[in-house]
């Protein structure tokens, strides 16, 4: 696999260069979590980072990327699928034929 070097910006990383796995794409993760053991043997916290463009790319149609901390350490929107947006889908679409047997003419 190959692996690029990325910036990590903001939180408890700030500043630190890691070598990240990218995918077939060449892009590295949309986001990347650390986990972080904890002293007293808890459950350990995790360092969530999002990947967000750099500024300044040295060469034309090749996007660099940069991780910043996400203090929130939500989870993503994830993928926004068009059937999964409300008020879509067959029914809610005005558009769409109603039920019943195609020569029905009353439905």
């Amino acid at each position: 696999m190959k692996s690029e070097d990325t910036p990590f910006e903001g939180g408890p990383m700030d500043g630190r260069v890691l070598p990240v796995l990218v995918g077939m794409t060449g892009h590295p993760p949309k986001t990347y979590r650390i986990p972080v053991p904890d002293p007293a043997g808890g459950p350990p916290a995790v360092l969530v980072y999002r990947r967000v463009p750099r500024e300044g790319g040295s060469r034309v149609g090749f996007a660099r990327w940069k991780y910043a901390y996400d203090p929130t350490g939500g989870k993503g929107s994830g993928r926004k699928w068009p059937w999964s947006r409300p008020g879509t889908g067959p029914d809610t679409d005005p558009d769409a034929t109603p039920g019943g047997k195609p020569d029905d003419a009353h439905g």
